[in-house]
């Protein structure tokens, strides 16, 4: 079964959170069952040392049971501890057990201790001593007279479950004390967790969506930190997503209504011509339309494939020194015949000095032929087309502008897109394919200018570019 990252990711902390909170236990239990062994061991000690000061005391007349009896008992309650006197042939001298005392035997007295137990290297450890069932912390330690002999061996042995069932009380008390911190860490960490992959699984829901062509979903921006960020990003790819499925929607009805005009006209005539149904004093007339539309279809097509280059990077920038205002005068006299055809005043052209450029100068040729063709078009008749050109050792700034009807102020952003006509009714225009300025635009940016545009609607509209003079290629 594939888990989703929500449960990965709250199963994988808590893990972690519970495998953290085990190994703290293990911790707490051995180091505080080591330090417990040490204090049980060190209050041993010092039971086996008080009674073998006092056993050095004594003389060997004095040395009877009785006299051991009392301090024993009493060091036994206090300590909670088994103390017993064993003989050195193993025999049990004395206990502290209130049947010792008693009955003068015990169950200590009827087991004979061996003499590996009597006299075994280690004063301290677990064991049994033979006679008792469960494992015990024991200390032994020599009687010694004050001649220095020894008398026999001391014994004090508490029982290891003591200490056992304390640790199992202090981790029960800590299990217990963090069951509510953990409650309440499992749901922070639930809330977490959801509030992190919640924005992912409405991302994962969206690009599907986008997969069939929705673009309408968006991630709502519920925090400024990383996944916030991502969420922004994401609404803004969406956004440019379908920008661009509309800009490709529009293309392809561009391109098809663009290429059947032309094409449906061309094969009326030649159906026309060849069936008879044009008579042949006009098949001269119509063969002209023919041919206008065909060079139509050529400059489409032409500048359908300009585009795709410059879109995929293709085209290779041929920078070279030439004179801006030599390349301007050329094309403003090619159209000569049509300034003169409108009645246009041309203004500004006598002004502008000689300017060096290290450019493309094909591609500025194109930049400033769509411009000055721009603007013959749209300038009304006896109208204005004026033309400004500063430069210095940085950069050039070019400025035409022409009078007429202008372009409204919300489609101003967008004269630029690809085959964007601002006018609707010039969609029939044959002279107009709706990629010039798409194309001015683009050849700009790769050298490293701009060009932006501003009009007044029934008065005048002005393009602007901007072009470094001394133009430097990507990675020189």
């Amino acid at each position: 079964m594939r888990l989703k990252l929500f449960q990965k990711f709250f199963l994988a902390t808590a893990l972690i959170v519970l495998f953290s909170i085990s190994v703290m236990i293990l911790l707490l239990s051995f180091f505080l069952n080591q330090y417990l062994t040490e204090s049980k061991f060190e209050s041993l000690h010092k039971c086996c040392d008080e009674i073998a000061g006092v056993a050095k005391a004594l003389t060997a007349e004095s040395r009877e049971p009785a006299a051991y009896q009392q301090m024993l008992a009493s060091l036994s309650d206090i300590a909670d501890t088994d103390i017993f006197i064993a003989k050195e042939d193993g025999s049990i001298l004395v206990c502290a057990c209130d049947k010792w005392k008693e009955e003068g035997h015990c169950d200590h007295s009827d087991h004979i201790l061996s003499k590996e137990e009597l006299t075994d290297e280690k004063s301290e450890q677990i064991e049994t001593l033979g006679f008792y069932h469960q494992p015990r912390y024991v200390v032994r330690q020599p009687l010694l007279d004050s001649a220095g002999n020894t008398v026999g061996t001391v014994f004090a042995a508490a029982p290891v479950s003591s200490i056992r069932s304390l640790l199992s009380a202090i981790s029960k008390l800590y299990i217990f004390s963090a069951i509510l911190p953990l409650i309440l860490m499992f749901f922070a960490i639930y809330a977490m967790t959801y509030r992190l992959t919640n924005p992912l699984k409405q991302m994962s829901e969206a690009t599907r969506a986008m997969a069939k062509g929705d673009f309408s979903k968006r991630i709502p921006v519920t925090s400024d930190d990383e996944i916030g960020e991502l969420a922004v990003s994401f609404n803004q790819m969406t956004n440019s997503l379908a920008r661009l499925e509309g800009m490709r929607k529009s293309f392809v009805a561009n391109v098809s209504h663009e290429l059947k005009t032309p094409m449906t006209t061309i094969g009326g005539f030649i159906d026309g011509i060849l069936d008879g149904t044009i008579e042949p004093d006009k098949q001269k007339e119509y063969l002209t339309i023919v041919s206008e539309e065909v060079k139509r279809l050529s400059r489409l097509v032409q500048s359908m494939l300009s585009m795709a280059k410059l879109e995929s990077g293709e085209f290779v920038l041929r920078p070279g020194l030439f004179d801006f205002r030599e390349l301007l005068c050329t094309i403003v006299i090619s159209q000569e015949q049509r300034i003169e055809a409108k009645d246009i005043r041309i203004e500004g052209l006598d002004g502008i000095d000689s300017i060096s450029v290290n450019a493309d100068r094909d591609l500025i040729h194109q930049v400033i032929y769509n411009l000055v063709d721009n603007a013959i078009k749209f300038t009304d008749e006896s109208g204005t087309i004026s033309f400004r050109a500063e430069g210095d050792a940085k950069r050039l700034v070019f400025s035409i502008s022409n009078t007429g009807k202008g372009i409204p102020e919300k489609e101003l952003p967008l004269v630029f897109e690809r085959f964007y006509k601002v006018d609707k009714s010039r969609s029939s225009d044959k002279n107009s394919t709706g990629l010039g300025l798409y194309i001015v635009k683009t050849i700009v940016k790769a050298h490293g200018g701009g060009i932006t545009v501003k009009s007044r609607e029934n008065a005048d509209t002005e393009f602007t570019v901007t072009l470094p003079t001394a133009f430097k290629q990507k990675g020189s």
